[in-house]
């Protein structure tokens, strides 16, 4: 069976009567337990640390922290570790976000089981994005939302079906780093970022990254038949880097992806006629968050074969 790349995550903004920072980290490696994985690395600067986890990242500033999990992880599980830890009297808002999976009956929780947890402590509403049937994203906010002004900025873009080199190179049967970090080119793709990387066996992918309180994360899931690629970043993309996602999708040709922006616009500026937008929604949440979603595919224009099934 192959792995199951698609994210759930858990962002949660506090008020300034705790710093998030000096909790400690026997904090974050039981409450990452918690949901199943352990912390495999981690960076740190003046403004953020950044864990990278066997499924997927924690980052941990002053008064926020974001966790996204991958694979059979439980995350709420640690939503739930963190709101029995700390009065929900600090927390001045709190988002739960969940896509739609491949394999979504092997999962041990749905996205309803979870809100239903969270809902016992944290009052709130559930949105989806996306029709049931192609791709789609759950996401979970508190009714109360503080401390989030529109500067405040996120921007995931997810890949599926990855075709071209990249495909290539991070399905290769003698995995090497190197030539990952050579392909990826961090310095031109991620200019003045401290970089923590890990490559998994046999295979998949993670990246973390943090500049000042801006971070990047990227997570491979390459397997042929269910290849998916995730990249998420709080950087002001349209005022600092405007051609970032389009560098990211020449890496990797998918034949579809989302992307989903929190109180930004920006979306691939695509040159290529077999790419369409086939779906846009878009959200307000208390005046202070504008959420877009968009669909993208490539249109098929040639006859395919039928895929046989294994036994």
């Amino acid at each position: 069976m192959s792995f199951e790349g698609s994210e759930k995550k858990i962002e949660v903004i506090v008020n300034e009567s705790i710093n998030l920072r000096k909790i400690g980290n026997a904090f974050w490696k039981n409450m990452v337990a918690k949901c199943e994985a352990t912390i495999l690395s981690n960076i740190s600067n003046e403004e953020c640390d950044a864990y990278l986890l066997s499924e997927s990242s924690l980052f941990v500033w002053k008064h926020k922290f974001l966790m996204i999990t991958c694979g059979r992880t439980v995350l709420v599980n640690s939503v739930l570790r963190f709101l029995e830890e700390f009065d929900k009297s600090v927390i001045d808002a709190l988002f739960f976000q969940r896509k739609n999976e491949y394999y979504e009956r092997l999962q041990p929780s749905s996205f309803k089981d979870d809100i239903n947890k969270i809902g016992k402590l944290i009052s709130g509403k559930a949105l989806r994005f996306g029709h049931l049937d192609t791709h789609h994203t759950y996401l979970f906010h508190s009714d109360y939302i503080k401390n989030v002004e529109k500067e405040d900025k996120t921007t995931e873009l997810l890949m599926y079906h990855i075709t071209g080199k990249g495909a290539d190179i991070f399905r290769a049967k003698d995995q090497d780093i190197n030539v990952i970090r050579e392909f990826l080119d961090y310095e031109k793709t991620f200019p003045g970022f401290k970089i923590d990387d890990f490559l998994f066996q046999p295979f998949g992918f993670s990246l973390n990254g943090i500049k000042k309180d801006k971070y990047i994360t990227i997570h491979i899931t390459p397997e042929d038949s269910t290849s998916y690629v995730s990249f998420e970043t709080n950087l002001d993309i349209e005022k600092e880097d405007p051609k970032l996602l389009d560098r990211i999708l020449d890496m990797f040709s998918p034949e579809a992806f989302d992307v989903i922006n929190f109180n930004s616009s920006i979306a691939p500026k695509l040159d290529n006629d077999k790419l369409q937008c086939i779906k846009k929604y878009k959200h307000k949440i208390n005046d202070v968050l504008d959420i877009n979603y968009y669909e993208f595919h490539k249109i098929q224009t040639e006859m395919n074969l039928a895929i046989e099934v294994k036994k």
